[in-house]
C-alpha cells in the first residue's frame, strides 16, 4: 500500500470514527445499557472499509466531504449491527471480535440482538435527515434504497440465510459465489454507490461501472477473508482463525482449494479495476484500494 494511500485511508477512518462518535453519545436513564453496548460495538475500531468506500468513491466524483458523511456512517452502523448478530449463538457463536469479547459475551444475548435492532434503524435515522447535509431529498431516498435491498432477502439477510442453511454441506462453486455475493459482496457495492449518489452520479455509464467496481470488490474481499480463515492468525484477524472450518462452513479453500481461492481473489479485483476504466485517472484511488483488499492481512 502506497504511502498516498494510507495517509488517505487514516484519515477517512477517522472522520468517520468521529461521526460514528457524535451520532452514539451516551445516554442515561432506562436505555444506558443497551446505548453503552452500542458504543461498545460500534467504536471498537475495525477496518471502517465500507465507509472508506464512501468517502473514495465520492473524491473520485469531486463530491465535498459533507456530502458523505451521513452515508459513511449509515452503512458502517449497518455493518456493525451486522457482526453483533452474526455472533450471536444462534449464529455463528463467536466469543471473539476485533480483539475482544463480541456483543452477547461482553453483555448478554438479548441485549445483543437490541443492539443490533437499535443500530439498523439508527442507519435509516442518519439517512433520512441530517440540517447539514448538502443532498436534496430524492438523493436520500436513493441512498435509503440501495441500502435497504443491500441487506434484505437479496442481500446480506439472505446470503446469511443460505450460508446458515449450507453448514455441514458442500456447495458448487456458484452456490457458493451467490452466498458471498449476498452475504458480503451487497453491502461492499451498496458502499460505492453511496458514494456515487452522494456526488450526485445516481445514474448513468459511471454509475454502472462503479457498480460493477463494487460488486467485484465485494466478492474479492470475501474470497480474501476465506482465506484469512485459512492462513491468518487469531492475534491478526481479531477473531478466532479457523473457525469457518471447525463449523463446517462451505468456503472458498474448502471448494476449490487455497490456491484456486487466492487466484480467484485477485481475478475479480482485476475486474473490478478494470471497470475503474469509464472514470479514468480520478479512480486512482479506488484501484488502490481493491490490491489492499486483496493483499490484506487482516
Amino acid at each position: 500500500m502506497t504511502e498516498p494511500l494510507t495517509a488517505q485511508l487514516q484519515s477517512w477512518r477517522q472522520r468517520c470514527e468521529t461521526q460514528l462518535q457524535t451520532r452514539l453519545t451516551p445516554r442515561d436513564g432506562a436505555t444506558a445499557r443497551l446505548h453503552e453496548a452500542m458504543r461498545y460495538s460500534a467504536l471498537a475500531g475495525g477496518k471502517r472499509l465500507r465507509p472508506i468506500l464512501v468517502y473514495c468513491t465520492g473524491t473520485a466524483l469531486a463530491a465535498d466531504l459533507g456530502r458523505l458523511d451521513d452515508a459513511a456512517t449509515a452503512v458502517e452502523l449497518l455493518h456493525v449491527y451486522s457482526l453483533v448478530h452474526d455472533d450471536l449463538p444462534a449464529m455463528d457463536d463467536d466469543d471473539l471480535r476485533r480483539g475482544r469479547p463480541t456483543c452477547h459475551k461482553a453483555f448478554d444475548e438479548g441485549t445483543a440482538v437490541l443492539v443490533g435492532d437499535a443500530l439498523q434503524a439508527l442507519a435509516f435515522e442518519v439517512l433520512a435527515g441530517h440540517a447539514a447535509s448538502a443532498l436534496n431529498a430524492a438523493a436520500r431516498l436513493q441512498q435509503m434504497q440501495v441500502l435497504a435491498e443491500a441487506i434484505g432477502t437479496e442481500g446480506m439477510a439472505g446470503g446469511q440465510a443460505i450460508d446458515l442453511a449450507a453448514v455441514g454441506q458442500r456447495l458448487t462453486p456458484s452456490a457458493l459465489e451467490n452466498m458471498h455475493r449476498r452475504k458480503t459482496g451487497a453491502l461492499i457495492r451498496a458502499s460505492v454507490l453511496l458514494g456515487a449518489i452522494g456526488a450526485g452520479t445516481t445514474a448513468g455509464a459511471r454509475y454502472d461501472a462503479l457498480s460493477r467496481y463494487g460488486s467485484e470488490l465485494g466478492l474479492a474481499f470475501q474470497i480474501q477473508d476465506d482465506v484469512l480463515d485459512v492462513l491468518g492468525e487469531t492475534a491478526t484477524l481479531g477473531k478466532v482463525a479457523g473457525a469457518d472450518a471447525a463449523r463446517g462452513k462451505p468456503t472458498y479453500p474448502s471448494v476449490l482449494g487455497l490456491a484456486e481461492s487466492q487466484r480467484l481473489a485477485r481475478a475479480h479485483c482485476d475486474q473490478a479495476v478494470a471497470a475503474l476504466k469509464e472514470l479514468g485517472e480520478a479512480a486512482s484511488l479506488l484501484a488502490q484500494l481493491a490490491d489492499y483488499v486483496v493483499n490484506r492481512s487482516h
